[in-house]
């Protein structure tokens, strides 16, 4: 087991929210923090976009229908959900809720827009904006991924300029120059929430109640 394992049935899980212009390498950052966390998940998006080469369903995204996804939308079966360069992504609020309520911590890498929808309906929510060092970086970082157009490259940078200004809606900030050392703030980050006393109360309280009976 990992030595960042995390007894996560004594309280509801953490729910954490990543988010970074498209092509800062967020879904990376996030992936490798998931190898070294115990109890930590990344939650899957529903998509109405079609599967790219090498992607899977059910392991990339959950690929469904346009009307199926408008249908959820409808249900509100959605814990947020947002219009991205004309294709919809969401975070299925029943799945969020399993996960949370077994104690086990999610992260939810979700654009700004989403973000936010989080933040409204969740109390206690972590919020983690990854920049990317620069923009003269980011763009480099999209036209060298070389399966975007130019018109789709500029797109994501117009997009990009928005989505860095919101940085100050977040708790954490995090800059990633480098991946190991992004990956290992973000880790820090995970492990901090983890010993609020939100979280550590329970687990203090019998701790201290130990003494207690001590002196008895």
């Amino acid at each position: 087991m990992s030595s960042d394992a995390w007894c996560g049935a004594e309280r509801r899980g953490l729910l954490f929210v990543v988010s970074a212009p498209s092509g800062t390498g967020k879904t990376t950052v996030v992936e490798r923090l998931i190898h070294r966390v115990g109890d930590l998940s990344m939650s899957r998006s529903y998509t109405s976009r079609p599967a790219r080469p090498g992607e899977a369903d059910g392991v990339d995204y959950n690929f469904i229908s346009r009307a199926r996804f408008e249908s959820m939308v409808g249900a509100n079966a959605f814990l947020e959900w947002a219009d991205v360069f004309g294709n919809l992504y969401g975070t299925c609020a029943d799945d969020a809720e399993r996960e949370l309520s077994g104690g086990r911590d999610l992260v939810l890498v979700i654009d700004v827009q989403g973000a936010r929808q989080v933040r409204d309906r969740c109390a206690g929510t972590v919020g983690v904006f990854v920049l990317p060092p620069s923009f003269e970086a980011l763009e480099q970082r999209l036209r060298g991924r070389s399966k975007d157009s130019e018109e789709a490259v500029q797109r994501r940078l117009a997009t990009a300029r928005a989505e860095v200004a919101a940085f100050a809606e977040y708790d954490y900030v995090i800059v990633n120059d480098e991946l190991e050392a992004c990956v290992e703030r973000l880790r820090a980050i995970v492990l901090a929430e983890r010993s609020r006393l939100r979280c550590m109360q329970g687990r203090a309280e019998r701790v201290v109640a130990t003494f207690a009976a001590a002196n008895g």
